[in-house]
């Protein structure tokens, strides 16, 4: 049974109004003030409140603010219940975040369809996507229908790149998401001097370019190219922008289901910057392995080349080489064949990443 809370200090405005939704089926809850309807909306997370603007203690446009500073809260369907019909009353709602409007007196059949079409919303900030191209496409649709927008495809073309080879350069127009189906890719920036930094690592199951298509250059902050043979969807900036730009919700839940390895590529910078080479050659060398990237069951060797390892733990060639040197005399690790790196000791390089 879905729940609502309607939040108005007319007591006959406020009993009708739950008469009519207790008919309907609906749970119903009532406060005669804004601050017993933050308490109940934080206590009960309601489906939908129906909150009137002008009440004592705390009136709607604070009831709605207050709500809006907690998570729990933020995304319940919240729709303004008034005699104020101003223009400027009606934009001040909007912006803070209210869904819809019902202006007094109502008819049943008003109510209800207000109900109802937030409901249906909601149930889409509820539903949860796979982190895959498959789930890109279920949230595509979704977010279509509840942002009343017109048609976006979630037909997405796959390419497949070959190793070695650039999918897009930095300073180049940001005019796609990349979604890696399968393949390893390496993301990296390029010095003034020409050397390469890498700022990461994506495997299948990950995004690419996410960030450069929030830049306010509308470039890409950075380049790619393929480690391994890569099939990558691409998702057109169209797509992503139009939905991280008509609703706060929908940009946040858009967001949160590409953004898969943002937070690690932050914690590489800081690990860049404060961590002894040495730390962070161990480090290196765990997080590949623990993401299975350029790893496999058959071959557990990590085939990287030692340009595209310096680059990631931001060293020199030479420096990385004689570190990895140092760690397969001291039987840390071992070489493959092809020169693929080995873990021997994972307890040791963990010591290396704590203790240096």
């Amino acid at each position: 049974m879905k729940k609502i809370l309607v939040i108005e200090d007319n007591q006959d405005v406020r009993d009708n109004t739950a008469d009519i939704l207790e008919l309907e089926g609906f749970e119903v809850t009532t406060a005669e003030n804004g601050k017993i309807g933050v308490e109940l909306a934080t206590e009960l997370l309601p489906d939908v409140i129906i909150c009137d603007i002008m009440m004592p203690v705390l009136d709607g446009y604070e009831v709605l603010e207050e709500l809006n500073n907690h998570p729990e809260t933020s995304s319940i369907p919240f729709i303004f219940l008034t005699a104020k019909t101003e223009r400027t009353d009606l934009r001040k709602g909007m912006n803070l975040g209210a869904d819809d409007y019902l202006t007094k007196p109502f008819t049943d059949q008003e109510l209800l369809e207000a109900i109802e079409s937030r409901l249906k919303k909601y149930d889409f900030l509820k539903e949860e996507f796979s982190q895959s191209i498959y789930g890109v496409s279920q949230f595509m649709d979704a977010a279509v229908k509840y942002l009343d927008l017109d048609h976006i495809s979630s037909d997405y073309p796959s390419t497949t790149f070959e190793k070695k080879e650039e999918i897009f350069r930095e300073g180049e127009t940001a005019n796609h998401l990349y979604y890696i189906e399968s393949g390893v890719i390496k993301t990296f920036k390029t010095t003034e001097k020409g050397k390469e930094f890498v700022t990461g690592l994506c495997s299948a199951g990950d995004f690419v370019g996410q960030l450069s298509l929030l830049s306010e250059t509308g470039t890409y902050t950075e380049s790619a190219s393929v480690l391994e043979d890569a099939v990558v969807f691409e998702i057109p900036k169209i797509h992503f922008t139009k939905l991280v730009q008509e609703n706060r919700i929908v940009a946040n839940k858009f967001m949160s289901l590409i953004s898969n390895n943002l937070v690690e590529a932050q914690d590489q910078i800081v690990n860049v910057a404060y961590a002894t080479v040495r730390q962070r050659v161990a480090k290196a060398l765990l997080e590949i392995h623990h993401q299975e990237i350029l790893v496999s069951e058959e071959d557990p060797g990590i085939g990287i080349s030692r340009e595209d390892f310096a680059s990631l733990i931001g060293t020199a060639t030479e420096t990385a080489i004689r570190m990895l040197t140092q760690f397969n005399e001291e039987g840390i690790i071992s070489y493959g064949p092809e020169r693929k790196i080995i873990i021997e000791d994972k307890k040791a390089l963990d010591h290396i990443v704590m203790f240096g």
